[in-house]
């Protein structure tokens, strides 16, 4: 495959606008909040931007006893109010005119053949020439009931449909290794494995994408990217929220299951992957699917990593309830809402070097960045209050909400002593660049209908991320979380697990 989606195509191939070909999005689930707060925008952002074909059509399935007319006015509520780009009725309209709505339950069988029906008829119609991309928006748990009434009418099969046929699974895929292995094996005989497309949005988040530009991109990185010259890297997803209405999710998967094996680990392989021989997505997941296979879990789980569970407390000025007073969660529910764990990378490049890895919710702020923490320098020939007032070099990515890159180092300070402090350079892709970022769902709804796998992991990579979950599972099971009050950077042990290596965790 052609790598048009690449982050790092050539400056003429970056100016040419990627059009689909002519073809449906099938969306199961349309009425749900994925849907309408983030497919329905991100698709009318790419039709205001001119990237969408003439003969695209959207078809919402769901459980409602609905028309045509009734869908185009949820989508109409849901785009304007999350679009990113301005406000066109112009556009709007020739893109409603495109949309249609099939009702019905994913167990039922004249439903599905409606939808096929409906399939060949746009065919000819609207002249997608049977292409269609399959978006699951709906829970994990109806994902084989789906999976099998596609493969039942034949509208996964590609020769059947004569176009493309291709699937989006959103996360969480699987509850552990046994149940992901399950799942993919489903997904891979109803689709072809090229076609199918495990989407973590985080991937499409274009300061994730500048992790890659960074590092191969320039010389003053990758030299000092390794253990030689990295002390250690912290990767931090921090939410002020808490868990709003997905308790019964969130209480059967808990941080370790929600976002740990999925989000964090994919920043933890692109950090730590080696140099790809083209920006081909093969090459890509290769390279990120060895560093998977290489990390290591902490010997004692009991003391390199810590599982948490905020109690009540005042998060930016607002008092915040604790999870067990949270609507439909068990009074005696021992599910993480924090985990912070110690991982390492078992290769040359990487060996020796912790990756402290933290997700928690009910923080002070919403954050998400990763900091490489260098080594300090071998000789400091300065006054020792000086010294002791320089900390390490830090390289942080920040990926949300303030989207950049911060290089902290020493600095003289004007005078006339020799007097050093730590200072900041501050890159921010706001101020930087002319250009908004697309939304993560826009880039990758994009990156479904032309085709482009880069940003997609494998079914090899979720797997090898649930090997290193179950373990850590296995070590948790029968133990409590330790407690933190909503507002702080989580319990007390997460500091104690770095301060007894010498380390602390950036204030981030």
């Amino acid at each position: 495959m052609a790598d048009v989606g690449n982050p790092l195509r050539s400056a003429q191939d970056r100016r040419l606008p990627r059009i689909p070909e002519p073809c449906a999005l099938v969306i199961f689930g349309v009425t749900g909040d994925l849907s309408r707060k983030k497919l329905i925008p991100a698709v009318y952002d790419l039709a205001n931007r001119g990237l969408l074909p003439p003969g695209f059509v959207v078809l919402g399935f769901a459980r409602r006893d609905w028309g045509d007319g009734d869908f185009e006015s949820l989508a109409y509520e849901a785009a304007k109010k999350g679009a990113r780009t301005p406000w066109r009725e112009d556009v709007w309209q020739r893109l409603a005119s495109q949309f249609q709505f099939v009702p019905g339950s994913f167990d039922d069988d004249a439903a599905f053949d409606h939808l096929a029906a409906t399939l060949d008829d746009l065919r000819e119609r609207n002249g997608i020439a049977g292409n269609a991309a399959f978006y699951f928006s709906i829970p994990p748990a109806a994902f084989p009931l789906v999976l099998n009434q596609l493969n039942r009418t034949g509208m996964a099969d590609n020769a059947k449909s004569g176009g493309w046929r291709r699937v989006v699974v959103e996360k969480p895929f699987g509850n552990d290794l046994k149940t992901a292995k399950a799942l993919n094996q489903l997904v891979d005989e109803v689709f072809t494995p090229e076609d199918v497309f495990r989407i973590d949005h985080y991937l499409g988040k274009e300061t994730v994408q500048n992790i890659l530009a960074l590092r191969f991109a320039n010389s003053l990185f990758e030299p000092v990217w390794n253990s030689k010259y990295v002390d250690s890297v912290q990767i931090t997803m921090a939410e002020d929220v808490g868990i709003g209405t997905r308790a019964a999710f969130y209480d059967a998967a808990g941080a370790a299951r929600d976002v740990l094996q999925n989000h964090l680990l994919q920043l933890l392989a692109l950090v730590g992957m080696e140099e790809p021989t083209s920006f081909d997505p093969n090459e890509i997941r290769a390279e990120k699917l060895k560093v998977l296979k290489a990390i290591s879990i902490p010997d004692d789980i009991a003391t390199g990593t810590v599982r948490g569970q905020y109690l009540q407390g005042w998060v930016a000025g607002e008092r915040a309830v604790g999870y067990l007073e949270e609507k439909g969660v068990p009074d005696d529910s021992t599910t993480e809402t924090y985990v912070a764990v110690r991982l390492g990378i078992q290769n040359r490049r990487w060996a020796g070097v912790p990756f402290f890895v933290r997700v928690g919710k009910r923080m002070p702020r919403r954050v998400t960045e990763i900091a490489i923490m260098f080594k300090r320098a071998p000789h400091l020939p300065f006054d020792p209050a000086d010294v002791e007032m320089l900390g390490n070099n830090q390289l942080v990515i920040r990926v949300q909400p303030d989207e950049g890159v911060v290089l902290k180092f020493g600095s003289k300070v004007p005078g006339t002593t020799m007097e050093v402090r730590d200072i900041a350079m501050d890159f921010q892709y706001g101020e930087a660049f002319t250009e908004s970022s697309p939304e993560a769902y826009e880039r990758l709804v994009l990156d479904v209908l032309v085709g482009d796998r880069t940003l997609f992991p494998d079914a090899a990579e979720v797997e090898q991320s649930w090997r290193v979950i179950d373990p850590l599972e296995t070590g948790w099971a029968g133990t409590k979380p330790e407690r933190y009050r909503a507002g702080e950077w989580g319990p007390r042990a997460s500091d104690e697990m770095l301060a007894r290596e010498g380390r602390a965790w950036r204030r981030a």
